[in-house]
């Protein structure tokens, strides 16, 4: 764990001294230590820019990691995920409703809000309620795979809705929802962090206290009752907590691939173990670390542009999840 502290850390000193704008780095450590004399362009550049989106980053990463790591374990099955039970869909549908149908606006009699805030409050309402809809749907199914195929079901209906949406838009709404589509960790102002900050931390801070119900269900539904556990509250607050973090994540960084599925299988790798008391934590690290390589690996072209998030993603995660697949065959058979 100490070593993926000190992984961390590289990887946040990297993202702050390397961008799309070349700063020497003597100028960012003085105008991180507060020196005034530094171009403000400069300044500007990195307490705008460069501190928001590792911060966010770091969060970000951390909330899809945790996120997964839960839903394996209440489904009991490796391939859980949010973009698997149809919550980064439902995140996307909020926000298409928005770009493409509200004209960029969330009207509710005489409460209007628009640009970021209206994408952002799109993409929470939609990610919540796909996520309260596997809430429902847990209570009259108690089967985890069957409730698994519902949410990916609930996920087809999602897409497909976004795909009518698409057919019907202006050409600049489409535009406007693809890039959003892209995924960033980019978007997030020095304004709009705190608000993203604390309902990521928050999250994060409730998964932590679940680590002993979440070991009792490693044992199975029979043994954790045995031992005290209510495992339908358990599992239903489990879900609002990863549904919280995603949503979180996605509505203000767009549906980002492969870290929730992926993260939760490095650190078991990395500790040999399913004892959620040092997992969590360990994914928790992991997750920060592999986003801030993400977000570094999309900034690598510098000068030329920054490559969209969920171009990398797949590139770091798909061959985690290939190697775990013909691993684990046997759970497929």
């Amino acid at each position: 764990m100490v070593a993926l502290a000190v992984i961390v850390l590289v990887l946040i000193f990297a993202n702050l001294y390397w961008g799309a704008v070349s700063i020497p780095m003597k100028d960012v450590t003085a105008v991180l230590l507060g020196d005034g004399s530094v171009d403000s362009g400069w300044s500007f550049i990195v307490w705008e820019s460069r501190v928001p989106q590792c911060v966010t980053a770091l969060l970000c990463g951390a909330a899809l990691a945790v996120s997964g790591l839960i839903l394996q374990t209440v489904f009991n099955n490796p391939l859980a995920d949010s973009s698997i039970l149809g919550i980064s869909s439902g995140a996307s549908l909020g926000v298409a409703l928005v770009v493409l149908a509200g004209g960029g606006s969330i009207v509710a009699g005489q409460f209007v809000l628009s640009g970021f805030l209206s994408v952002v409050a799109g993409a929470f309402v939609g990610a919540m309620a796909i996520m309260f809809a596997v809430l429902f749907l847990s209570a009259l199914i108690r089967n985890s795979i069957m409730l698994l195929i519902a949410g990916i079901m609930m996920g087809y209906l999602a897409s497909s809705a976004i795909s009518l949406l698409n057919f019907f838009a202006t050409d600049e709404g489409v535009h406007s929802f693809v890039i959003w589509g892209l995924g960033s960790f980019g978007g997030v102002s020095s304004a709009q962090l705190p608000a993203f900050s604390v309902a990521a931390l928050l999250g994060l801070a409730a998964s932590l206290l679940m680590i002993k119900p979440l070991n009792a269900l490693l044992l199975g539904p029979r043994y954790a009752e045995n031992l005290g556990v209510r495992v339908r509250r358990v599992r239903s607050w489990l879900l609002v907590i990863a549904g919280l973090l995603t949503a979180v994540a996605t509505a203000f960084c767009g549906p980002i691939s492969f870290i929730g599925l992926a993260v939760p299988h490095v650190a078991r790798m990395l500790l040999g173990t399913a004892n959620h008391r040092s997992l969590l934590p360990v994914t928790l690290l992991a997750g920060c670390a592999v986003a801030l390589l993400c977000n570094l690996l999309c900034l690598l072209p510098a000068e030329r542009g920054i490559i969209p998030l969920n171009a990398v993603t797949p590139i770091l995660g798909a061959p985690v999840i290939i190697y775990v697949i013909i691993r684990r065959r046997t759970f497929f058979k």
